[in-house]
């Protein structure tokens, strides 16, 4: 049996040796380590040191490949990459498609220096996903590349890895910023007046200087009658810009429905005006955004 065993170690140490597929070779170490767990069940001992070799052969091998894979994302010049447009790259796919793997497959038998590189491969997509978003000469742009990349690498790691993963976790933060800020960058041509008349008379109000806010009627009241006549057309244009950027159409939905926010609350009629109006300590003669009028 000892020789048999040798010659099993000899061909899967010239295999392991000249070998980049990492999944295979991780699949191969959590074979063993299922075997080895069922023998050792079974108090079968005899082939333990078989076992150990094994590992002791495959876990290096796997370290470094993913350590190649790591140094391969340090090194990518997005200037090399060839034509960009906003939709997700096939870098960022497959990292997501490999990462998902590894942490579906680790589940079984955590091991933390796993952890600890798909941590650092982690990062340096994140950093390539915002060096290749440099590249994209307006803030826009570069916002509905970065969501529609960290959508897509979120979807595929939430399809097999679970949801409390690190991964899951910290594309989730992304996502949620870069969907706020390009909220806040859709809306302003159309409704940046008022929204920071808004929070200027909040700030304000919470500082007690009312008397100031009393003396903003003209400017709230152009404000309002602005907003009135071109609210409409404006949540119109802004949804079909975003069902034009975005890849996933759920998520595409998801901003509209945000978006429209500042216009689609029409509801309640006088009660909500003068809410609004008593809130904010204006006149009754004041009139209310029609988004909450």
């Amino acid at each position: 049996m000892g020789k048999t065993l040798a010659m099993f170690l000899k061909h899967m140490d010239a295999y392991v040796s000249d070998c980049y597929d990492s999944i295979a070779v991780f699949l191969s170490i959590h074979i063993v380590l299922r075997f080895k767990a069922i023998t050792a069940k079974r108090n079968v001992p005899a082939i333990d040191k078989y076992w150990d070799t094994l590992l002791e052969m495959l876990w290096p091998r796997f370290e470094h490949i993913l350590e190649l894979n790591i140094q391969s994302i340090q090194n990518t010049d997005p200037q090399k990459l060839g034509f960009l447009d906003t939709r997700p790259h096939y870098i960022t796919r497959r990292y997501a498609e490999f990462s998902s793997a590894i942490v579906s497959i680790n589940q079984t038998f955590p091991h933390d220096r796993t952890l600890t590189l798909l941590g650092q491969l982690q990062a340096e997509v994140e950093n390539l996903v915002l060096r290749v978003a440099a590249e994209f000469s307006s803030r826009k742009e570069q916002l509905i590349f970065l969501i529609n990349n960290y959508d897509m690498m979120l979807g595929v790691l939430m399809e097999r890895a679970v949801e409390e993963s690190k991964e899951v976790e910290g594309f989730q933060q992304l996502l949620n910023a870069r969907t706020q800020e390009f909220i806040e960058e859709l809306l302003a041509p159309g409704f940046g007046g008022m929204i920071a008349f808004v929070k200027e008379a909040e700030a304000l109000a919470e500082r007690g200087q009312l008397e100031r806010l009393r003396g903003e009627e003209a400017r709230v009241t152009q404000l309002v009658r602005g907003f009135a006549g071109t609210w409409k057309a404006a949540v119109e244009s802004l949804s079909q810009d975003v069902m034009r950027s975005f890849t996933n159409f759920k998520n595409g939905t998801t901003i509209i429905q945000v978006g429209h926010k500042p216009g689609q609350e029409r509801a309640g009629g006088e009660k909500a005006q003068h809410s609004w109006q008593a809130n904010h300590c204006m006149p009754a003669s004041w009139p209310c955004p029609p988004g909450i009028g």
